[in-house]
Parts: structure tokens; sequence; C-alpha cells
């Protein structure tokens, strides 16, 4: 017996980078979309030997790294050449997901993004791949918006 509207999970292949000024589709992948608080144990003096109370201590956040088939759209690697020539160019930007029919439903934004790595493709003459590039992003923090 039904209890209530059905709802599916998105898919995760639906998915667009937003940066700054680049606006790219098409990447095989994302992921880095998470946030860790380290736990801080505390005992106070008149209590027992072991530790009973934990904090939230400081917040981290991980890379966003992007995988997508390399084309002739050289923004993303301009922006990377930018860190590598000592001119950083700190980015805000977004990972959004989106329905089947191409509606925006999820936005994570992340703040003063900046290109730390980028790895070109690898090839082999005897593969019948596309040829992948990979970028990490570095930056302050990500909401979902």
């Amino acid at each position: 017996m039904p209890t209530g509207e059905r709802k599916d999970p998105y898919r995760g292949y639906n998915f667009k980078l937003e940066i700054d000024g680049i606006n790219r589709n098409g990447f095989r992948e994302c992921s880095g979309l998470d946030a860790t608080s380290d736990p801080i144990d505390y005992r106070e003096g008149d209590e027992k030997v072991y530790t009973n109370r934990r904090l939230p201590g400081q917040t981290k956040y991980s890379n966003i790294s992007l995988k997508m088939g390399k084309t002739d759209d050289k923004d993303l690697w301009e922006w990377r050449q930018k860190v590598i020539d000592g001119k950083t160019e700190r980015k805000n930007g977004s990972i959004v997901l989106m329905n089947e029919s191409g509606e925006e439903k999820c936005r994570w934004n992340f703040v003063n993004g900046w290109p730390t790595k980028w790895v070109g493709p690898s090839f082999n003459a005897t593969a019948n791949e596309v040829a992948i590039e990979t970028i990490e992003i570095v930056h302050e923090g990500i909401k979902l918006a």
C-alpha cells in the first residue's frame, strides 16, 4: 500500500561545473564534495580518568576533482597556468546536479577556489578510449544551496 509520493534519487551522471566566467558541461566524473570536522577529546580535571566529552574541532574540505574528455577548450588549463606563473586567481564556483529534463535540482557552491593540480591524459595506441584529463580545485568552503 503506497504511503506517499515516490521520489526517485537523481542520476549521478547529469551535472555541470560553473566557475566565474567558465561554464563547462561534459565531465566524466566529479568527486570531493565533502567536509570533515575533527573531534577534540576533552576531560575536565575533576572528572574520571577517561575522556567523556567530544567537541567539534577544525573543519576541513577535500579538493574537488574533475575528470573530463580532452577538447579544444583551454579555459581550465589557462586558469591553472596562472597559478604556475605565480598569478593565482581565486574563483567561486558551483557543481550543479540536474534532473532528467535538465532542470537544476542541487547546487554545491565553493568559495575562493583555485586549481592545485592538473593531470593530462594517458595515451595507449592499442586502446579505444577517450583522452581524459583531471583538474583538482582547492577551496575554502562548500555549501549546499
